[in-house]
């Protein structure tokens, strides 16, 4: 719990200083972070009408990959989502910012959603466990 906390206020911290929009040093990449719950909430993807633009940390968003957007967690950071409906669970790496609706924690690409079994509703409710983190941002 000391970990996430610390992990959180960093985060917010970060915000408050000048930094390069890309970068490859790792920050705290441990062990002590690998199967971290970090929050539960509501999931929603994207697909279609954002293929092929430019995500967050300046990559092509490709709509078939495993990926996502999370608003505070660092680019390249591997996630496993759980869609507590069904239990199926799914990892992505975060490389673009969102969801940009309060009440939403993590926007999936199609792939994921697919694998998490909510394409029909297009929303589900997720635990979110962080399994490797990745850049600084």
């Amino acid at each position: 719990m000391r970990v996430i906390l610390l992990f959180i206020a960093g985060v917010l911290l970060s915000g408050c200083v000048a930094s390069p929009r890309f970068t490859s040093e790792k920050i705290n990449k441990s062990e002590e972070f690998s199967g971290e719950f970090i929050s539960e909430g509501i999931a929603s993807y994207y697909a279609d009408e954002y293929h092929g633009r430019k995500t967050s940390n300046g990559e092509k968003y490709d709509m078939y990959a495993l990926t996502a957007a999370h608003q505070q967690l660092p680019f390249n950071t591997k996630v496993k989502v759980t869609n507590l409906n069904n239990g199926k669970s799914v990892s992505v790496r975060i490389n673009d910012r969102g969801p940009f609706k309060d009440s939403r924690i993590i926007d999936l690409s199609y792939t994921a959603a697919k694998e998490l079994g909510m394409i029909g509703p297009g929303t589900a409710s997720v635990r979110l466990d962080i399994i490797e983190l990745g850049n600084q941002k």
